[in-house]
């Protein structure tokens, strides 16, 4: 692949989270595929994430290059240097105390955020601000800085007061997470005090990780260009809408991508048929072998529906639930069910699944290879989000010619055609899309749907088969990225807080 003809930019990626060395969500997609599209490109990008137990494993070899002195450790704190992918140089944040944990990476086993969180991630912030700054010794100064959600959003307020510092990008992944603590928590910090005040990380008289990366930031992006709108509104800004209004000219949304190399029918090796789009009858094998798999009948003609999802109110199973009764009295169909989340959620899913064995199965968890089979085996992928600031799964399902029912919103907008007549005339339709988010409506287009996949002469096949040739790869999203780190470091923002007492 040719790089661009300008030099290449040494880019220092933050995240929380990257696939596949540890996961709670689509940011981890984004942190494991971005950095090594961009490096493609010719840029030297290098990612730093937290030193948890499953990365460090997942990660080795890996070797000591670092010891830092950060505030809010008493010990050293080590970098560890790996490769990401066998491609992109990795840093790990290497405090035992505050990073050698089991499971979740935020979250106890008691299902509750770990207490002393700020200081997880205020250390992890620090170690990226060294970085950025040439202090690990690693001789590399970095141009710019790319923060990723709250967790990170303290780098951009940490390098802003600095001379010969990168330029900053952060990027809102779900404005609904925004890393909000008492002001208490600020003191315990020791925080440099001007950072506290409405321009800089007050928030409502509460502490905000995430106003770091707002209003620091020299450029801000957000994962769709649908939500990069929405989160401008009270009902998407959760109390940040004024700021980012403010900042308007400096936020961008860009789409994310999808790594086809994970993620390509043609050669998965977590599903049992391989297929594409000129060979699309042999999807057909990947249903039947879900439906044993999940304990329901192998009939190639009913309808199968898919979901995959964190079981909380934005993914809207609710309504799924809500419209159970109906699809059960609709002979012809079927529904596969993944994911895991809240314990209400999770007790009427797997009801669902005992009161109708031979129509719904449900697993509870989360299965990296069994989501694989899912968008393989369904032929209509549900996602009716309340709100959806990107979405993967709709990318994954078209790719896999699994036709998506979404919610018109943020990414789901921005990524499905619906299938009205003129955009199947036109050849552009690529799913159902429903504009309200209720039952009543993700009624409709899945009667829509089940109209659909009862018409005669391949209509579905085609409708499917459109979707496969989309081309969400991460090639135009990592291009777009380039551009606005060209433009974050010729121009950058004027610190907040200048001229401030």
């Amino acid at each position: 692949m040719n790089g661009p003809q300008e030099p290449p930019m040494k880019i220092l990626f933050a995240s929380s989270e990257a696939q596949p060395l540890i996961k709670t969500g689509g940011l981890a997609d984004v942190a494991g595929a971005l950095p090594l599209a961009l490096g493609h490109f010719g840029q030297d990008v290098r990612l730093v994430l937290p030193a948890y137990p499953q990365a460090v494993e997942r990660a080795i070899p890996l070797q000591p290059v670092a010891e830092l002195y950060l505030p809010g450790s008493p010990e050293p704190v080590r970098l560890l240097e790996g490769r990401l992918g066998g491609e992109i140089p990795l840093y790990l944040v290497d405090a035992p105390e505050l990073f050698e944990r089991p499971g979740n990476p935020y979250v106890g086993a008691d299902g509750h955020d770990w207490p002393d969180n700020p200081e997880r991630f205020a250390l992890f912030c620090r170690a990226v601000t060294a970085i950025a700054l040439n202090h690990a010794g690693l001789d590399w100064h970095p141009d710019l800085v790319h923060c990723n959600d709250w967790q990170t959003g303290l780098v951009p307020a940490l390098l802003a007061g600095e001379g010969s510092r990168p330029a900053t990008l952060f990027t809102i992944h779900n404005l609904a997470y925004q890393g909000v603590f008492d002001r208490a928590v600020f003191d315990r910090l020791h925080l440099n005090p001007a950072l506290w005040s409405p321009q800089g990380l007050e928030f409502h008289g509460h502490f905000s990780f995430i106003k770091g990366g707002l209003a620091f930031a020299d450029w801000i992006t957000t994962v769709s260009p649908t939500y990069a709108r929405e989160i401008l509104t009270p009902a998407f800004g959760y109390g940040l809408e004024g700021l980012l209004r403010h900042r308007e000219e400096r936020l961008e949304g860009v789409l994310n991508g999808i790594d086809y190399r994970q993620w390509d029918p043609a050669s998965d090796p977590a599903i049992p048929h391989h297929y594409d789009a000129d060979r699309f009858a042999l999807k057909a094998g990947n249903k039947r072998a879900l439906q044993r798999e999940m304990g329901l009948p192998e009939e190639d003609d009913v309808l199968l529906f898919g979901h995959i999802g964190r079981l909380v109110e934005q993914k809207g199973v609710d309504m799924i639930l809500d419209v159970l009764p109906g699809l059960m009295r609709r002979p012809g169909t079927q529904l596969v069910l993944l994911g895991s989340g809240s314990a209400e959620l999770e007790r009427a899913l797997q009801e669902a699944g005992r009161r109708f064995p031979d129509r719904v199965a449900t697993y509870i968890g989360y299965d990296e290879p069994l989501a694989h089979r899912v968008e393989a085996g369904c032929d209509c992928f549900l996602m009716p989000s309340r709100f959806e600031p990107c979405g993967l799964n709709q990318l994954y399902s078209l790719r896999y010619g699994s036709v998506p029912l979404v919610h018109r919103t943020g990414g789901l907008a921005d990524t499905v055609v619906d299938a009205t007549p003129r955009n199947l005339l036109d050849g552009r339709a690529t799913g159902f899309v429903f504009d309200q988010p209720d039952s009543a409506a993700l009624w409709r287009a899945m009667e829509r749907a089940m109209e659909f996949w009862g018409r005669p002469e391949g209509a579905w096949e085609r409708l499917a088969v459109n979707g496969m040739r989309q081309d969400f790869s991460w090639d135009a999203s990592a291009r777009r990225y380039l551009e606005i780190y060209r433009r974050a470091i010729d121009d950058p923002a004027p610190n907040p807080l200048a001229g401030t007492a």
